[in-house]
């Protein structure tokens, strides 16, 4: 299978992408409300992504195959407000689960590729969706420095008197 990793702007990638973002939220809702944490219906911040895009903060990441979008990544690059490193946190990255096949790994490689050629110097991923792609990514080399934990406020037993 050939597979093609391009960068493009929300703008010009949001109808060929917007039934990803709405299978990979499905697919990360279910995981999240399997251990109890509600999530919302999908209703993405158009707006918000297209004036990161717009501004140059926001990167997307496209992977196609045979010219069809199959996989996606957006990540945001910005300075460490400690520090001033110039640093990158991925938004979303999600592949089709009948082309998770190595394809995740040329997406991969490409992000990695842009960033370090921008001056990025650490990337930060969390992985929500499927809880096996933390082994995945600690084969790249990615480290566990911090456990990501969610407290749902509006749940009875959590509400203050």
């Amino acid at each position: 299978m050939t597979y093609v990793v391009t960068m493009g702007t929300i703008e010009n990638t949001l109808a060929e992408l917007m039934p990803l973002y709405a299978k990979h939220y499905a697919e990360m809702s279910a995981r999240l409300e399997s251990v109890g944490v509600k999530q919302s219906p999908f209703n993405p911040r158009v707006d918000a992504y297209s004036k990161a895009s717009e501004d140059g903060w926001l990167l997307t990441f496209v992977l196609r195959h045979e010219g069809q979008a199959v996989g996606y990544c957006n990540v945001y690059v910005t300075q460490d407000m400690h520090n001033r490193d110039v640093i990158a946190q991925e938004d979303t990255i999600y592949v089709l689960p009948e082309h998770r096949n190595g394809a995740g790994r040329m997406l991969a490689r490409a992000v990695h590729d842009e960033l370090r050629r921008r001056g990025v110097l650490r990337l930060n991923v969390t992985t929500s969706t499927d809880l096996r792609v933390s082994k995945w990514l600690a084969r790249q080399g990615y480290r566990t420095v911090a456990y990501c934990m969610t407290l749902n406020l509006q749940d009875e037993r959590h509400v203050s008197a």
